[in-house]
């Protein structure tokens, strides 16, 4: 728990990155970065169209001979499929190259006038729009959640896994793997003020039940025999069993209070029952400790 507590307490004063939450100084910067990206897209799209009009003042034969390769193009095309494929890659016949060699060369090396694949500029301008959408979404109006948001999200999701985790694990408490723990004595405090008030009362001085704040004990006083009589109850003394009412862990809790009782001398106490047990195990006794045995149930 303290470990994931720890690891939240940086995160915890980060504030979201949107437009107008922050400073001046990152509105400016979110606001020069929507200009420069809408001027570069500007500025390709000159660019594209000032190449074509120089195309078509220095090569005009070219560029007709384009145009008509085009023309052609679409006329002989071999169905809508094969158009449609020819486009996207801008593939041309073998016997179409001498129309696409470009009016000059080095070395005997001549260039032919490919133009850029259609697929390319696609992609290309798709992740131009991405990335706007991006900062739109993430960085200016806070649709979507940050890396920082993320953590702290999967930090809340990773303890409630654990606390249900815990729950459960708690739950599977028997009395076999009982162990005394003062740490469940306050929600164990609550669960006895709840339902055992009424018999054994508020300082656990006994009443209609026994005497819970001495060392005699009828069914025994280790934490393993507190347990069991409470999950299972003596019927034949008027205690029912709180297995179905109360979980493994509650009954666990509550059995660490009680013991948690001993030797507190409450007001009003009632006289002893059972059997004096001495020593305990929670106390560093063995369970051959000289003294009853921790499993009692010698009823007087």
């Amino acid at each position: 728990m303290s470990l994931f507590l720890m690891a939240a307490e940086p995160i915890e004063g980060v504030t979201q990155w949107k437009f107008g939450a922050v400073d001046l100084y990152s509105d400016i910067l979110i606001v020069a970065l929507i200009v420069v990206m809408i001027t570069l897209l500007f500025s390709a799209l000159v660019v594209h169209k000032a190449m074509k009009s120089i195309l078509r003042v220095t090569m005009p034969e070219l560029v007709r001979e384009e145009e008509e390769q085009k023309r052609l193009a679409k006329v002989q095309g071999k169905g809508k499929w094969g158009r449609i494929w020819n486009n996207l890659l801008e593939l041309r016949p073998i016997d179409e190259e001498k129309y696409m060699v470009i009016d000059h060369e080095y070395d005997g090396i001549q260039e032919l006038n490919n133009p850029i694949p259609t697929w390319f500029n696609v992609l290309f301008y798709s992740t131009v729009v991405f990335g706007f959408a991006y900062l739109l979404v993430y960085h200016v109006f806070g649709w979507g959640l940050n890396q920082d948001q993320e953590y702290v999200q999967e930090l809340a999701v990773a303890e409630k896994a654990k606390q249900e985790y815990l729950a459960q694990a708690a739950n599977l408490i028997d009395e076999g793997s009982v162990q005394f723990d003062p740490a469940m004595a306050p929600a164990g405090k609550a669960i006895f003020t709840a339902n055992c008030v009424a018999c054994h009362g508020a300082a656990g001085e006994g009443g209609i039940g026994p005497n819970l704040a001495d060392r005699f004990w009828i069914h025994g006083g280790e934490i393993k025999d507190v347990f069991k009589t409470v999950k299972y109850g003596v019927p034949e003394k008027g205690m029912v069993p709180w297995e179905q009412t109360l979980t493994p862990g509650q009954i666990a809790e509550v059995s660490s209070y009680i013991l948690t009782l001993r030797d507190t001398n409450p007001a009003n106490a009632k006289a002893p029952e059972g059997v004096e047990v001495k020593a305990y195990e929670s106390e560093g006794a063995s369970a051959d400790a000289e003294g009853a045995p921790a499993d009692s149930t010698v009823n007087k």
